[in-house]
This record gives C-alpha cells, structure tokens and sequence, in this order.
C-alpha cells in the first residue's frame, strides 16, 4: 500500500511539474486549447458519468460552455475538504458576477457512504453553487483515474470507522472541457479568485 501511495503522490508530481512546464513555455508541449498532454500521453480529465447531489445523471457534457472546478473529497473528511471548499466559496464570492462562467464540482472519493442524500446535506453547507457528484465504485475509479486522484481508505488504530487517504487539489476545465490549470492546497480564496479571474480574462 505504501509503495502505491507513493507511486500516485509520484505521479501527481509529475502532472504537477509538466503543469508548471507548459505554463512557462507554451510552446513546449503544444497549446493549452484541449486537455493538457505530458510526455508518454499523460492527460488530466475526461469523459465521466456521475449523479449529482439532486439525483439527476450527468456527464461532463453537462457542464460544457462553462468552467468546471473540480475539487475530489468526501463529506467524512475532518479539515482539508471543509477548508478547501469554503476556500472556493469565498473566492467564488469575490469573483462577483463572473462567477457565474465557473461550475464548482465535489466529486466524493467515498461513495459507499456518500450516497445522494448525504452530498445533498454537505454541499449545501457551503454554497448553492456547489455540485456534489457521486457514482458507484467502478464510475468513481473511472474518474478519479481520469483525473490522476489518488485515494484510499484508511482505518486508524483502535477505530470502526475509517477515512480516506486522497490527493487534494483543484481541477480547472474549459468551457470545452479541457485541463487549463491545477491550483494547490492552501491557497488563499484571495489568490484563487486571482488566478480564476486571470484565466476568465484569459
């Protein structure tokens, strides 16, 4: 499990890296117009069939003609999941009416307990604009393997109930559904808001 783990963190560096690269030097790896490709075919995003938080079907055509920002957690998590999606809230807030052009989107890493009902309770906590997607395990797999998310469940000493070991970062899509940028954890909603509203501008 340990070699896995770090074999993903290895591999979300490398995602991380080419990001950097191409930001750079934008003639180094072609334009950034589609999903953003690394040496060896490396991609980030793609196709998914998911259910949102109201039970309605959808698939990343769904939110075509807008950006999608997308953050992978579940509704268990004690403080990086809150804090980030409360992060994109406020930065949301303070893009004023461009926010409407960003579809926020928390896909759970966690589907045997974030059924539809339970996403529908959390989203809500933090922004109407939220959309919550779950699936089954196999369309969760699907995804997050699209996306480069690592995740596991992990069990601490002593506990019935377990937490999920996940990769936390902020996915950016074009309106046509194309990698545009990856923002780490951390980041102030004052410096989101800055780098969402240059790529708005963009």
């Amino acid at each position: 499990m340990r070699f896995v783990r770090w074999a993903a963190y290895l591999a979300i560096a490398l995602i991380v890296a080419v990001w950097a690269a191409a930001w750079l030097r934008p003639g180094l790896f072609g334009t950034l117009t589609g999903a953003l490709q690394a040496p060896g075919a490396v991609s980030v995003g793609g196709p998914f069939r998911l259910t949102d938080h109201t039970g309605t079907a959808v698939t990343e055509a769904s939110f075509r003609g807008r950006f999608m920002l997308v953050y992978f957690g579940y509704t268990f998590c004690p403080d990086v999941c809150p804090t980030e999606l409360q992060t994109v809230a406020t930065a949301l807030d303070q893009l004023g009416p461009d926010a409407a052009k960003i579809v926020p989107l928390f896909i759970t890493v966690d589907p045997e307990r974030d059924t539809v009902t339970a996403l529908s309770e959390y989203v809500t906590l933090f922004d109407k604009r939220l959309i919550g997607l779950t699936g089954t395990p196999e369309q969760i797999s699907a995804v997050t393997r699209a996306y480069r998310v690592y995740y596991a469940k992990a069990t601490p000493k002593d506990s019935s109930t377990y937490l999920m070991d996940h990769s936390s970062f902020l996915y950016l899509m074009g309106p046509d559904g194309g990698f545009r940028a990856l923002y780490r954890q951390g980041m102030s909603p004052d410096d989101l808001a800055k780098a969402l509203r240059a790529r708005l501008a963009g």
